[in-house]
């Protein structure tokens, strides 16, 4: 039924160069139809490369071409982009008080490298670019400890994600974009070496960042990884009352069970052991992560958690999501948990199913416990991974993120 679905929409999110978007890209559908956004264009394109038979080089390419096109000076791109207003210049929208782009841009385009035969040229003449786009995180976003923080919620991607959201600026080291971080930084390797440069200071930085992650963010308690608290006063050596023992941690653990966690494995910072306590002690407990339709996006636990229609921001407070669902699947494949990434494509598979049997249409987010959709008809995006996800059940080639 999807595919058949996809084959008569998917084209409705192919958009053509207009306005300040010279290049030609990929929008996520729904009332996203005319914007181009940083991590949907990336993982709608890798959906639409599991069963588009048509050429779509160009649109993926023009993704991370128009977003480059649009870097300042400091290497800041902005989150999303429309091609029917102008554009302000991003040193006015994005500044130092505001996110930029997240850290998927590398990925993006080394996964259309990785599947073009490792064809990179396309991407040289903006290379530079890429790199500034990366140093920008490295110079403005990094602690001190190594780890990266949100300059505030503003379009964090996981929207109201309770480690974020509301809290105060540069304070959220997300475990989210601490492992999305990861990736880019060895994304961008891998397109360096092709292109014949130097990238052992990148190298090094990946796993300087590695080791931060495993020692700031994993709880060895609840053996899960979580986001943590960067909002410490500094150590004054002049004050009286704390002289005789002033703080030696940098940072404080938020034990607050976001799905963003089993990011750890979807990128590969979770040691062996780390992931079997992670799927046995916490996906698993239907009271926390484990429904009928997949992996809430906060677990039930949580006194946050809440089911309701919502944008701006969107829900991310337990419903379901494609996404989170599908990047936690690949998190269990990595390890090799196959039976229960097995049932989470069928639970999957069966949320898209009775959607399209009930409404004809695909959705934003769904009811963890019924699969009733909640907003936004019509919305194809990340939800198409679904057909990744079947197509690894059924033993086929898989088209895979980089």
């Amino acid at each position: 039924m999807l595919k058949k679905y996809v084959s008569v929409n998917y084209k409705k999110m192919l958009r053509e160069p207009e306005g300040e978007l010279k290049y030609p890209f990929i929008v996520p559908g729904s009332v996203y139809s005319n914007q181009l956004w940083d991590w949907d264009c990336w993982l709608t394109n890798i959906a639409l490369r599991q069963f588009v038979k048509d050429d779509i080089s160009e649109y993926e390419k023009g993704c991370v071409l128009n977003f480059l096109t649009h870097i300042d000076k400091k290497g800041q791109i902005p989150i999303w982009l429309t091609s029917n207003s102008h554009i302000p210049d991003a040193t006015k929208l994005y500044n130092e008080k505001n996110n930029i782009h997240k850290p998927c841009l590398a990925q993006h385009a080394a996964f259309i490298v990785k599947n073009n035969n490792e064809d990179a040229e396309w991407l040289r003449p903006y290379f530079q670019r890429l790199i500034r786009f990366v140093e920008c995180y490295i110079n403005n976003f990094r602690h001190p400890n190594g780890l990266y923080y949100w300059r505030n919620d503003s379009a964090i991607g996981v929207d109201n994600d309770p480690c974020t959201f509301y809290r105060p600026e540069n304070s959220s080291a997300s475990i989210y974009l601490n492992c999305m971080m990861y990736k880019e930084i060895e994304a961008l390797c891998y397109i360096g070496k092709l292109l014949d440069m130097d990238m052992t200071v990148y190298s090094e930085e990946k796993e300087h960042l590695k080791k931060a992650v495993q020692k700031y963010c994993y709880d060895e308690k609840d053996g899960f990884y979580y986001s943590v608290d960067l909002n410490l006063l500094p150590i004054d050596n002049n004050s009286k009352l704390h002289s005789g023992a002033p703080r030696h941690w940098d940072c404080l653990i938020q034990r607050i069970g976001s799905w963003s966690g089993f990011l750890a494995m979807w990128s590969g910072i979770a040691t062996k052991e780390q992931a079997e306590r992670m799927v046995k002690e916490n996906l698993l407990d239907e009271k926390a992560f484990w429904a009928p339709y997949g992996v809430r996006t906060l677990s039930k636990y949580e006194k946050m958690y809440v089911i309701k229609p919502s944008g701006n921001p969107s829900c991310w407070l337990g419903p379901i999501w494609g996404i989170s669902n599908y990047m936690v699947f690949k998190g269990l494949v990595n390890y090799g948990f196959d039976k229960v990434a097995a049932e989470l494509a069928m639970k999957t598979a069966k949320l898209f199913e009775n959607d399209l049997k009930s409404s004809g249409e695909l959705h934003e987010y769904y009811d963890p416990e019924s699969g009733e959709p909640i907003i936004n008809a019509g919305f194809q995006n990340w939800n198409l991974l679904s057909l990744n996800m079947t197509a690894w059940l059924n033993g086929e080639t898989v088209t895979e993120e980089f």
